[in-house]
């Protein structure tokens, strides 16, 4: 199983992105303020697209690096962020020895010390892993395979999903979870599709499990052997497994049901075991998310082969741990990532090190960052900015002529309700029962790994946590969540390109404006509508109303289905629904807000451009990126994110506000009949 929390983070914008081998220091690489006019092609026509128009000549001196599948504007912050964190983490491993014990200084040091030590990895060789092999070495029965997986000290046991989170239907309690999950390929598609491009990912992933079976000491053909039984297991799991799509539907995974009940349809997973041994043992009723898929588990629990589970266990156990483990286990593992998003060559240890800490001891290490990074003038001025789109947004609410009066006012109270969270927590997490040491990475791997467990499953008959997060301080990302109704804007992003205090209210309205609005239009998208203010899953919505919302989101499902980055690759207008309502609802109300600033009244041109101008430019340049075909294909199949060019492109051809603007004609390649226009808010 694998411990999760299941509160959706259903708004993040993009995937994180990665930097380069080297990073210079912060002030070296700040981003210049405002529109880059360098950035421009001034060969292409803005209505004929837009985002070649605002990126094209960055495009072309910008290839994606070696160590990328992908390099854009939040390449280029997280990277000046980079050089932040590892100036603090270089010294942070120089003093750990000295640091007061147990502090989170010296833990933040020693882990990311141990994880750059090479020669100390290569010499354990086996080590500190060996244990961990012994004990699935020695699972002889189904009992024994029951007991190892309810061992919440056990990591990356697969099966199938658990952990605790908000009740989507009394979101002011904690309830226990259980869902899908434990597939080694990124989406169940990868096993199921026969298009050629799937059986070489397959193809690729049986070489990668055979290679890290010999590295453990079997023979090429015992290696080859245990590949295909995984695969086969794992296909069968992908079987069972709901779409992506299917996914989002929050009501169809909410199945809640008792205990006893859930012990009865899967004897095999020995749930009261699981919850007794996880400290759960007082739960009463648990929400199961895809019943099919547990008994799915169920039936293969009990009828395969015991051999065969204890390789899927083992595969699961080494696969997580192949940074902690010899130079061969990383390249076996970075071969196969080639693969998938076509990177040319592995990211530095130092970076990949950096980042590891970061998902450990994301609060620990975040809280010296934003002292570096992060003022409090900064979030200040952040807050007004949300405050200010909040306005606008009620104002658009009420502008509505589709919408009841009475679902108007539904929406302004979860409008209003809306918690926002801001650069870093208030209150810090307590890593004080975490213990790291400067001997092993693997063992603080493990112990990080446990601990986030515990951290998770401790929340269990305990008032909600309302200011626990769900990203790291920098992280260059943001958020709703929807059993908290909280938006969600780690210090990371709010820097440019996004938010520039030395730019033109123009571009940051466009940039960090957009955003803010994006994940606000999140309470309102197809899925994250359903809940209320007070995070409920609950339908507050008219019948008319809710037709009328769905006839405006096919629209834009429409428009998105017809989008192609690739030859015979489209966009999913379903799975990416929520994100492109984002976008259009975010740009639709940050123009909104936008127009009420002084700059907007008086309307004097910077550099050639119109402010109207230098907002949609603003918008267009921080989703500026390049990406490998082999990630591009990837992100259409596994993210909710539409690539960069259509997340540009596709709120505008729905704005007249766009086509007034720039001066767009009928004839022009981006301009739409106001029939075909989507407009929601």
């Amino acid at each position: 199983m694998t411990i999760r929390s299941r509160a959706r983070l259903a708004a993040a914008l993009a995937l994180a992105a990665s930097g380069l081998a080297a990073t210079p220091t912060l002030a070296q690489t700040a981003a210049p303020a405002g529109i880059n006019p360098a950035n421009i092609d001034r060969a292409v026509q803005p209505c004929d697209n837009f985002f070649q128009y605002a990126n094209g000549a960055w495009l072309k001196n910008n290839p994606v690096p070696a160590a990328e599948s992908r390099w854009g504007s939040f390449n280029e912050l997280a990277d000046r962020n980079y050089a932040t964190q590892k100036a603090i983490l270089l010294e942070l491993a120089r003093n750990a020895s000295t640091a007061p014990a147990g502090s989170n200084a010296q833990k933040v040091g020693y882990f990311y010390a141990s994880a750059m030590d090479t020669m100390a990895i290569e010499a354990a060789g086996l080590k500190y892993l060996q244990p961990y092999l012994s004990r699935i070495a020695g699972l002889k029965n189904l009992g024994e395979v029951q007991q190892y997986i309810a061992d919440p000290r056990n990591t990356s046991t697969g099966w199938y999903s658990f952990g605790v989170g908000p009740d989507e239907k009394i979101s002011t309690q904690y309830a226990v979870q259980f869902g899908q999950g434990g597939l080694g390929l990124p989406d169940r598609d990868y096993y199921l599709k026969d298009d050629g491009r799937s059986k070489a990912i397959r193809a690729a992933y049986k070489t990668y499990m055979s290679s890290i079976f010999q590295l453990l000491g079997d023979a090429p053909s015992l290696a080859a052997t245990n590949a295909d039984a995984v695969l086969a297991l794992e296909t069968k799991m992908a079987q069972a497994s709901r779409s992506r799509v299917d996914l989002r539907d929050p009501q169809k995974n909410y199945n809640k049901m008792p205990v006893a009940q859930a012990t009865q349809d899967y004897p095999n997973l020995n749930l009261p075991l699981v919850l007794k041994n996880t400290g759960l043992g007082s739960a009463k009723e648990v929400i199961v998310g895809q019943p099919e898929y547990l008994a799915a588990v169920n039936n293969l629990l009990a009828n395969t082969p015991i051999a065969d589970e204890r390789q899927y266990l083992r595969w699961h156990l080494v696969s997580s741990l192949t940074s902690a483990l010899p130079k061969a286990y990383g390249d076996a593992s970075f071969r196969f990532a080639q693969a998938l998003t076509g990177a040319k060559q592995q990211q530095p240890r130092w970076k990949r090190s950096l980042q590891a800490t970061d998902r450990a001891l994301g609060e620990a290490f975040g809280q010296l960052y934003v002292d570096k990074a992060f003022s409090p003038a900064a979030k200040a001025r952040a807050k007004q900015m949300i405050e200010n789109l909040r306005a606008a947004y009620a104002e658009r609410i009420m502008a509505t002529d589709w919408m009841s009066p009475a679902t108007k006012k539904e929406a302004l109270t979860k409008l209003n309700a809306f918690a926002v969270k801001i650069g870093y927590p208030d209150k810090w997490k307590d890593y004080s029962k975490l213990k790291i040491t400067r001997q092993s990475y693997l063992d603080n791997l493990v112990a990080a790994r446990q601990w986030a467990s515990q951290d998770n499953l401790g929340h269990f008959g305990k008032p909600i946590d309302r200011g626990e997060w769900g990203m790291t301080p920098p992280t260059v990302n943001a958020y709703y969540n929807p059993p908290m109704n909280e938006i969600v804007f780690p210090a990371g992003i709010l820097q440019p390109p996004f938010y520039d205090p030395k730019a033109d209210d123009a571009v940051n309205y466009g940039g960090i404006g957009a955003v803010i609005g994006h994940e606000m239009t999140h309470g309102f998208d197809d899925q994250g509508r359903q809940y209320d203010a007070k995070g409920n899953l609950r339908d507050w919505w008219t019948k008319e109303d809710n037709d009328k919302f769905n006839a405006k989101a096919d629209m834009v499902g429409k428009q998105y289905d017809a989008f192609s980055p690739l030859d015979s690759v489209h966009v999913n207008g379903k799975l990416t629904m929520g994100e492109n309502l984002a976008d259009l609802g975010g740009l639709t109300i940050a123009y909104q807000a936008f127009q009420k600033t002084p700059e907007a009244k008086a309307n004097k041109s910077i550099d050639g451009f119109t402010p109207n101008q230098r907002f949609f430019l603003g918008w267009a340049q921080i989703w500026r990126t390049n990406m490998r075909p082999e990630a591009a294909r990837q992100q259409v199949l596994t993210d909710p994110h539409s690539p960069a060019q259509f997340r540009t492109n596709g709120p505008l051809m729905n704005m007249p506000e766009f086509y007034q603007a720039f001066g767009c004609k009928p004839t022009d390649k981006m301009e739409r009949p106001t029939a075909e226009q989507a407009r929601i808010w």
